[in-house]
């Protein structure tokens, strides 16, 4: 697993192995809300251009239920879908195996 998913960090901001600050948002088994309110802080406190939701496997569907309920209900009509990519990343798991596993990136900017 990359450094950045396990960095732990509460505010959701995430500091690259470079040292360099970023606007993710990574997805994975916290309450949804947790999310939402993690993007709509991004925008609002933080005054981001531009908020990278990601998600690994089986948590893709719940990064794009986060992205649509962040600027469909708490961002209307301030925030819209610039880019989306997916694609999948392998690594060892923990029995030893090369596992798969897909990948998307959503990227949200200020309108």
């Amino acid at each position: 697993m990359p450094e950045e998913f396990e960095s732990g960090m509460d505010n959701h901001e995430t500091i690259r192995p470079s040292g360099g600050l970023d606007n993710s948002v990574y997805i994975g088994p916290k309450p949804f809300m947790n999310y939402v309110t993690a993007i709509v802080m991004q925008f609002t406190t933080k005054n981001a251009s531009e908020v990278i939701i990601k998600a690994r496997g089986k948590f893709i569907s719940r990064a794009v239920d986060v992205c649509e309920v962040a600027a469909k209900r708490f961002l209307e009509g301030s925030v819209s879908v610039k880019d989306i990519k997916i694609g999948s990343e392998e690594f060892t798991n923990k029995e030893g195996r090369q596992v798969r596993v897909s990948t998307i990136d959503i990227v949200l900017i200020r309108n």
